[in-house]
């Protein structure tokens, strides 16, 4: 392969290359001293589950892989709990050292799902960050300054708006540029709302005489509700552990906005095959149903195998669109003396299923339309529901419950 399809490969589904050239260089290099390219990327564990946000670059990092340079997966233990304040209004809550490490687990069980392990090589910043003195804290603080930092616009709208910005919270771009002089990367991967963080790590390699790294910004998806960024706080994330119909329905609730993007960012579908895709779309030759229904079986099928995947399509064919129950439900045991006049709040029969945390989480969904008693939708949530043996109680998308009177 010649350098031109190397980057060309690279380059799909990027936001930006800063620089392109240096790329090129870099990868010259390496060709010539046999050596690969050190790719870095950090995750803090500020949550237990990988999402198919996280993907996005996960699966440039297995690009990289599959082009025979070296990916670290710098798991973000010690600046995990500071809290990146990309994109924060607010300061971020801190993580316990306990809960970091919970999710740091996680994560390693996790990410080998994409990733190729042979060339993959796990790192924690506290190896390195935990071990700074005090002295090196203020040295590593003495190259870079407060006005470079306010030119963050998170920070710049904070400290405008009269918001508090905690002075830790200036030490975390500090610390991940300080990872990319520890590992001497020399291609950093992130989010676009990573740039001001990447870019810090540029800085602080040449204060510490190694090459800048190349940063690569990858675009931000879009969680389920076409809206807010994928995350799990929002509720609006697709989790790579979720069960296959879990995962199989919440693609299939994507808004059509989103199917293109995703098939571009979360498939290995061809340039060619894509460009068919949006003509598709455009050209209202297939449905965005149908499109959708293909691009639920492609994801669902790498993360759980093509078995599961078909089992997901089928049961969504039978269930959601021919409206059939499925072969098997789960009772719901409704205490006899719970019943007035045969009847309950149908927000106290919806808490008996254990689905939910809050009162306010089963309003919301009953609000939204997502539930039904025989198919019949239940338009508010201050009604009292007749309870009938037998009848089917439908919760959301996957949830079937067959009321049992006890």
């Amino acid at each position: 392969m010649d350098i031109e399809e190397e980057v060309r490969i690279i380059k799909r589904g990027i936001e930006e290359i800063i620089s392109e050239e240096e790329l090129i260089k870099k990868i010259e290099r390496s060709r010539k001293e046999k050596k690969p390219l050190r790719i870095k990327q950090g995750f803090d564990p500020n949550a237990p589950d990988i999402h198919l946000g996280h993907t996005v670059g996960l699966r440039k990092l297995r690009q990289f892989q599959d082009l025979g340079h070296e990916v670290y997966f710098l798991i973000g233990d010690f600046t995990g709990m500071i809290g990146d304040p990309s994109g924060r209004s607010a300061t971020r809550k801190q993580l316990t050292p306990e809960e970091v490490k919970k999710n740091a687990e996680t994560y390693k069980e996790q990410v080998f799902k994409i990733l190729n392990p042979d060339n993959t090589i796990i790192e924690f910043n506290s190896h390195w960050l935990g071990k700074l003195s005090f002295v090196e804290v203020i040295q590593l603080c003495s190259k870079y300054t407060v006005a470079r930092m306010l030119e963050r616009d998170d920070f710049a709208h904070r400290f405008q708006e009269k918001k508090p910005i905690g002075i830790h919270e200036f030490l975390y771009p500090l610390m991940q540029g300080y990872d990319s002089v520890a590992l001497k990367a020399d291609v950093e991967l992130g989010g676009t709302d990573q740039k001001f963080n990447l870019l810090v790590g540029r800085e602080l390699q040449r204060e510490y005489q190694q090459e800048p790294q190349v940063i690569i910004t990858m675009p931000i998806i879009a969680g389920t509700d076409g809206v807010e960024k994928m995350s799990k706080s929002l509720g609006n994330y697709i989790g790579i552990n979720e069960p296959p119909l879990e995962m199989y329905g919440k693609l299939m609730s994507i808004p059509d906005k989103l199917i293109l993007t995703y098939f571009e960012l979360l498939t290995d579908v061809s340039t060619d095959d894509l460009a068919q895709i949006e003509q598709d779309l455009t050209g209202d030759r297939l449905s965005p149903l149908d499109i959708k229904k293909r691009l639920a079986k492609e994801i669902v099928k790498m993360y759980h195998g093509y078995a599961k995947a078909n089992e997901a399509e089928q049961y969504f064919q039978r269930v959601f669109q021919e409206k059939e129950n499925p072969e098997e439900l789960e009772d719901l045991l409704i205490p006899a003396q719970e019943l007035k006049d045969n009847k309950l709040w149908i927000v106290k029969l919806l808490k008996m299923t254990n689905l939910f945390k809050s009162k306010g989480e089963i309003i919301r969904l009953i609000e939204q339309g997502g539930v039904r008693i025989n198919n019949q939708k239940i338009g508010a949530a201050n009604l009292d529901v007749e309870i009938r043996e037998g009848d089917v109680l439908r919760v959301g998308r996957l949830y079937f419950y067959r009321l049992k009177i006890v």
